[in-house]
């Protein structure tokens, strides 16, 4: 065992050198409020978020996920939530949608599988992790869409699998526009609803 220092703000965690994380790992680690990920065996920490991110994650829930389950066409989950797959395990998405004919992948307390839509929220010090990290991981795993929503330009970056393990360039969305994801396609998303009415917008 070896004391470490993650890559983000975080402070000392004792556990197996950088590249040798793995799920076993991740068990054993306190619930103290941080997020913790591993990818390719790389611990990762994100300390709590803002207000206003929390608030852009229940409106997609409230959105789309919501929705989705109502029409029973998919079951949807906000972080913390643990998500295996390949080469992630686990992350902890802010917001993942399975849909109802998968559903076989969500047992033992997480999602065991590549589910069908990721969602992340930026913060100011996750743009590298969010639009490089986690594209890289989550694109190798066969993640089929990936959205990453900057809540300072008020946009959303829509990735889709090109071939296996890229994304084609993404899909720009802004505050005045509708979007549907293709494992939705019947439930629209008004990025405008994604922001309004936030009491606090501090990032």
């Amino acid at each position: 065992m070896t004391a470490l220092v993650i890559p983000t703000h975080a402070t000392v965690v004792n556990g197996p050198m950088q590249g040798h994380w793995a799920y076993d790992d991740w068990l054993t680690l306190p619930d103290d409020g941080n997020r913790y990920e591993i990818i390719e065996g790389v611990l990762y920490l994100t300390t709590a978020p803002s207000f206003f991110h929390q608030w852009i994650v229940r409106r997609l829930d409230r959105f789309i996920g919501v929705p989705a389950e109502q029409q029973s066409l998919a079951f949807a989950s906000v972080a913390p939530v643990g998500l295996l797959m390949p080469g992630c395990d686990p992350v902890q998405p802010d917001f993942v949608v399975v849909l109802a004919a998968r559903a076989r992948i969500i047992h033992d307390r997480r999602i065991m599988g590549v589910p069908d839509l990721i969602v992340e929220v930026i913060s100011p010090s996750s743009i590298a992790y969010d639009e490089r990290v986690k594209l890289a991981a989550y694109a190798a795993a066969g993640v089929p869409e990936y959205a990453t929503i900057d809540p300072r330009s008020r946009t959303l970056n829509l990735y889709r699998l090109e071939v296996p393990g890229r994304y084609a360039s993404p899909q720009l969305f802004n505050e005045t526009d509708t979007l549907h994801f293709a494992c939705l396609p019947t439930i629209p998303l008004l990025m405008s609803d994604l922001f309004a009415q936030s009491p606090d917008t501090t990032l």
